[in-house]
């Protein structure tokens, strides 16, 4: 991974519209989305030079958009367009890929109907979000001290950056304190994700759960992996999980653009033990995005 600062970098981003140079790529101090969270972004990932399930993450940036009120000047078939430039000039061939949508500068309050609104896409080199080693034998979890919010207290549906504060924080106690990422339930007590991804459990009656995502993103890696699941012969159960459910469970796993599936170890005081479904999903996950473009369009 890349050590230089992000904001120090050489390259090229694509700037509403254009191609600047990477150090230029600049907004103002006062821009509404630094100080009211107004943005939305994707996370995506690029493999042999494809952008895995490019188009699904460009809807959802506009459906994001339109969750946080305000339209993006750029239609999905151009944000697709501009994506292609972006890793074209950045010559990378596996890579991460940011969208980022913004209101900018023109009112400084929580009203901001007439403000601007930004779009940039930026790429850069990215390995694996957790280390190698770690993976191979199970992440560590802690439980969060921050819950994920119901949907009548914040737009859960969409992938904006205000929805990420409780994360940060939850990652930051979890890594000051010797853990891998926490988990977060939601705000009726029950398991809901990691910071950053999905969660699944292997369950004693050989059935594979996972949280019904009412009240954070259903990722699409989330539902990449369950249609993986279902190929292979697995019974996948979304479903209500309680914190005690999870002493039924066998095995535990992360699913994310960044975490790929990600093994789990441990979870506070329970310990899973990463087997034949972990094993499997990871490779079936790795085969799927490495397919050449014909045979992934099939």
């Amino acid at each position: 991974m890349m050590t230089t600062s992000f904001d120090d970098r050489d390259g090229m981003i694509w700037y509403d519209g254009e191609m600047v140079p990477w150090r230029d790529a600049k907004l103002h101090v006062l821009s509404h989305a630094l100080h009211y969270a107004s943005s939305v972004f994707e996370g995506e990932r690029v493999y042999s030079g494809q952008i895995f399930e490019s188009r699904a993450h460009t809807e959802r940036l506009h459906k994001s958009a339109r969750l946080m009120d305000f339209e993006i000047p750029y239609s999905v078939d151009e944000i697709e367009t501009a994506k292609q430039a972006v890793m074209t000039a950045s010559g990378l061939r596996d890579a991460y890929i940011r969208p980022v949508a913004w209101r900018g500068s023109e009112m400084m309050g929580v009203s901001a109907q007439d403000n601007a609104i930004h779009l940039a896409i930026a790429a850069w080199d990215w390995p694996s979000y957790f280390d190698a080693e770690a993976k191979m034998k199970g992440i560590d979890l802690q439980m969060a001290p921050w819950r994920r919010p119901a949907p009548d207290m914040a737009p859960t549906d969409a992938k904006a950056a205000g929805l990420y504060m409780i994360c940060t924080l939850s990652k930051h106690k979890a890594e000051k304190e010797g853990f891998h990422d926490a988990l977060m339930l939601d705000y009726r007590g029950q398991v809901a994700e990691a910071t950053g991804a999905n969660i699944f459990f292997l369950m004693d009656d050989d059935r594979i759960h996972t949280p019904i995502p009412d009240c954070f993103l259903d990722g699409i890696t989330r539902r990449t992996v369950i249609d993986l699941a279902k190929a292979r012969g697995y019974e996948v159960v979304e479903r209500a999980i309680m914190p005690e459910d999870m002493t039924k469970a066998r095995e535990c796993f992360l699913t994310g653009t960044a975490a790929e599936v990600t093994p789990v170890g441990r979870i506070g005081e329970l310990t899973f033990t990463p087997g034949e479904i972990c094993q499997t999903l990871m490779e079936d996950y790795t085969a799927l995005v490495n397919k050449p473009a014909a045979a992934a369009a099939e």
